[in-house]
């Protein structure tokens, strides 16, 4: 049987509000028989009918769609046995562009603290009447800061940070509710709007105003009656403002200050004024993944330390709390701090949030009552409360973070090794708040590129990443410098190097326009995705290729721009000063020019500019001679060793075959002097495996992988950790803090994906699972088994469908059932060297297996 297990519009199976005037609709196949192909499909939009033959999504081409309206799309596939499935997909217009039927408005009066504050927030209020049934209401909302909405004292819709994090100047989005049901004949609608990110401080030197003096909003209520007449409510001088509602305060890095005494019945209120904004940007329709509440947690413990009650939850994470008060007294003042770890007498170590406060402050009214902010969040495990009775308070969090969908699992025989699953998984989430942030808990939580840079690969198999990396990458494409450069977090929103600086690059970290891409369609076979960036990353290679230039002879191709405007190695932990680690950036750097300009290269081949292909692929060729040249001795060791200077030129195929069986020597033994510890950077961690079993060092790889000694992936494990961390030293073993002097400004966060980008091999090699062609149109299936495994499992959610490994090893036998989607074919790698060709559907094989070293 047939079935459509997965149909989408913009990738979403439901809720789809969008101002893509050509929409893409997508569905993935099961069926119950071995081999089942897709033959043609057919979809049907409102009477527009577009024909598919085997392809599994298309863009819509009929008549031009109107704004604010409801489409219906039919869907009848068609296998290769001539058995047929069906399924409706509804999905909305936003405005299409249409200007909003309102006005930008503010409370002119207001101003705030020059440097380092961020402003009270603003209640907005409007009440009005409607005099005939109601068929269909919808708001379309955005802000200057962020907003929550209340109609007739129930919250609108379940988003946080509502309009999102956007390059503002360019983009801005607004976001749609359907209030239907929520409207009576007498209405009062409020919206309170904190600074956030465009009007409150932001980044670790508290910059504040970056897009606005105050907060500003625009909303529209569109009313359609029963009778199909239409009434529209926009913001405008009627409105009312005051800053007197009881959101004392709001911020990302300090937290929220709330009295539950203050009634906006008392508030002084103001006519609001109409806002001339410093920025034009462009509305659109939100088109990412909103942020929301995720499964609410319990704390595991809690103690009494001083005054202070400290719970533990047992998992770091980036959420908040909620408070549940039992008989508080009038006036009565709790207050929450947040941290990661603890000090040594069990109380909070706030230390490594440097000037982030990260506290909730509530005073309380008289009698039970719950508190839950809406306006910030934090990263922590633990939580220190002081003002209440233990007797009288029952606390639990909620995880925030992007509703990205979760697609992939892994699991293996190693205990250790499902942790760090795990933690790869929860950093993610913590870090995965409508941008790809650093960390969620100190005065940063930043668009740091290099992070996300080394992580996409990452992120595809644990995330469906579609919808919230597209809408990052829109203002990576804003924000490119003049001369082709990245700024080092997107959106900038304030943060000056390199943007003042136009023309510079920074190798890995701009390598994100690149790579992200990139890692999106091997995900997904889209090659909108490549077509959407291509200027952008011709542009990016042709600035670093410029940096590169000044030089004679092979050094043209040698990047080598002083190291104090790159990150080089960065986090090395085999070198302990942030000086040393940029020191190596002649090494990264290169490295990245040749990486970069191949995948443009291969491109611009997948997009027909034959020319470009041709010009790109000369460069990378170039630069992976002048690396051989200039950094080796031309017979595979370089004059100056460390583990990531071997791994980029090992995984991108920089060196000649020889050279490269001699690297990989040199390599190990690097890694034999270190005992199996790791000792590269951000460049190098995600490569490292790779370059090393790949080229016929498993059984090294492995070592590295398992290993529980510091620095390492599992020594985290080992002492405790739940997430990622930053640094690989974050706890020694007496779980304190060794950070010094080392030109970071004691940067430690124990929520950091980066290094988690190891996330790749697990899946690749361990479970074996990669797409063969890009979308897994054509699956490779090829597990190594090494490190002492006897299973693993691992499976993905692609666009196809799910495809699935599992193997298991007992008694000199290898096993493994495979399960192939719809629409894709299989290629199995046995350990024995036997090669299979699977159709869809689930498949078992089995062969001799050697002990696993041998193997």
């Amino acid at each position: 049987m047939l079935t459509i297990s997965r149909f989408t519009c913009e990738g979403l199976a439901k809720g789809c509000v969008t101002d893509e005037r050509r929409p893409r609709l997508a569905f993935s196949l099961e069926s119950d028989r071995a081999g089942a192909k897709p033959a043609s499909a057919t979809i049907t939009v409102n009477g527009h009918q577009m024909v598919l033959g085997s392809e599994q999504s298309v863009r819509y081409d009929g008549p031009e769609l109107a704004p604010r309206t409801t489409y219906t799309a039919h869907l009848v596939a068609t296998d290769d046995a001539g058995e047929t499935a069906e399924a409706d997909i509804a999905f909305e217009t936003g405005l299409l562009g249409a200007p909003f039927d309102a006005s930008w408005i503010s409370d002119a009066a207001y101003t705030f603290a020059d440097k380092g504050a961020s402003p009270v927030p603003m209640v907005f209020r409007r009440t009005l009447e409607l005099s005939k049934p109601v068929a269909s209401a919808r708001i379309y909302a955005t802000a200057m800061g962020i907003f929550d909405l209340e109609l007739n004292g129930r919250r609108v819709g379940d988003e946080l940070f509502a309009p999102g994090f956007t390059s503002y100047k360019t983009n801005l989005q607004y976001v749609t509710y359907d209030v239907t049901d929520q409207l009576a004949e007498k209405n009062e609608l409020l919206a309170t709007v904190a600074g956030g990110w465009a009007v409150g401080a932001f980044i670790y030197s508290r910059v504040n105003r970056v897009a606005a003096d105050r907060q500003a909003l625009l909303l529209q209520l569109c009313v359609t009656y029963e009778d199909g007449s239409r009434q529209t409510f926009g913001t405008d001088e009627g409105w009312e403002v005051t800053e007197d509602g009881p959101v004392r305060y709001a911020e990302f890095y300090d937290g929220e200050v709330y009295d539950a005494r203050v009634s906006l019945e008392d508030a002084t209120w103001r006519r609001a004024a109409r806002e001339t904004l410093r920025v034009s940007p462009r509305l659109t329709a939100a088109c990412g993944d909103p942020v929301r509440l995720h499964d609410r947690m319990e704390p595991v413990s809690v103690t009494h330390v001083g005054d202070q009650l400290v719970f533990d939850f047992g998992q770091n994470f980036a959420g908040v709390v909620e408070l549940r008060l039992r008989g508080a007294a009038e006036g009565q003042v709790v207050r929450v701090r947040h941290a990661e770890i603890l000090k040594p007498d069990g109380t909070l170590n706030t230390d490594f949030l440097r000037s982030a406060k990260a506290e909730l402050v509530y005073t309380c009214k008289a009698g039970d009552q719950s508190f839950c902010p809406t306006l910030t969040y934090m990263g922590f495990r633990y939580v220190g409360v002081e003002g209440a009775d233990e007797k009288d308070l029952a606390l639990c969090a909620y995880p925030v973070f992007s509703d990205v969908r979760e697609t992939g699992t892994f699991a293996c025989s190693n205990d250790k090794v499902n942790r760090l699953q795990q933690n790869i998984q929860w950093s993610s989430r913590s870090n995965f708040v409508d941008i790809p942030t650093d960390c969620p808990q100190r005065d940063e939580r930043m668009g740091w590129t290099g992070d996300i840079a080394v992580f996409a690969p990452t992120a595809c198999y644990n995330f469906d990443m579609g919808r919230f990396l597209r809408k990052w990458l829109r203002d990576v494409r804003a924000e490119q410098l003049r001369g082709g450069g990245i700024p080092n977090t997107v959106p900038a929103n304030g943060f000056g190097f390199p943007t003042t600086m136009p023309s510079m690059a920074i190798d890995f970290w701009g390598d994100a326009c690149v790579l992200v891409p990139w890692a999106l369609y091997q995900a997904e076979g889209d090659e909108e995705v490549l077509r959407e960036n291509y200027d952008m990353m011709c542009r990016y290679v042709d600035a670093c290729r410029f940096w590169a230039s000044f030089g004679v002879g092979k050094y043209r191709y040698i990047w080598h721009t002083p190291s104090f405007l790159h990150f080089g190695d960065w986090v090395a932990p085999d070198v302990p000063k942030m000086s040393q680690w940029q020191s190596r950036s002649k090494w990264t750097a290169t490295a990245s020019l040749q990486h970069t300009s191949s995948l443009v290269a291969q491109v611009a081949q997948i997009l027909g500019r034959g020319e470009d292909a041709r010009r790109y692929a000369e460069l990378s060729q170039n630069v992976s001679h002048a690396y051989e040249d200039v950094f080796t001795d031309g017979a595979g060791k370089l004059k100056n060793e460390f583990q990531t200077a071997y791994v980029l030129p090992i995984h991108f195929g920089m060196l000649g075959e020889s050279n490269t069986e001699r690297a990989v020597d040199n390599l190990v033994k690097l890694v034999e002097k270190g005992d199996y510890c790791i000792g590269t950077g951000f460049p190098g961690t995600p490569y490292i495996l790779f370059a090393l079993a790949d080229n016929g060092r498993a059984d090294v790889a492995y070592k590295m992988l398992l290993n529980t000694k510091c620095p390492s992936w599992l020594y985290e494990v080992a002492q405790g950790a739940t997430t990622i961390w930053e640094r690989w030293d974050g706890l020694d073993e007496n779980g304190q803090c060794p950070i010094g002097d080392d030109g970071t400004d004691m940067m430690i966060s124990y929520n950091h994906y980066a290094s988690g980008a190891i996330g790749d091999f697990l899946y690749k090699r361990v479970a074996g699972i990669e797409a063969a062609e890009p979308g897994y149109r054509r699956v490779r299936v090829a597990p190594l088994v090494g490190g002492g495994l006897t299973w693993a499992s691992g499976s993905v959610e692609t666009v196809l469908g799910r495809v699935s490994s599992s193997w298991k090893l007992a008694d000199g036998t290898f096993e493994i059932d495979v399960e192939v989607p719809v629409g894709a074919t299989c290629e199995l790698l046995l350990p024995d060297g036997t090669m299979q060709e699977l159709g869809s559907g689930s498949h078992h094989a089995s062969c001799a297996c050697q002990s696993d070293e041998e193997a």
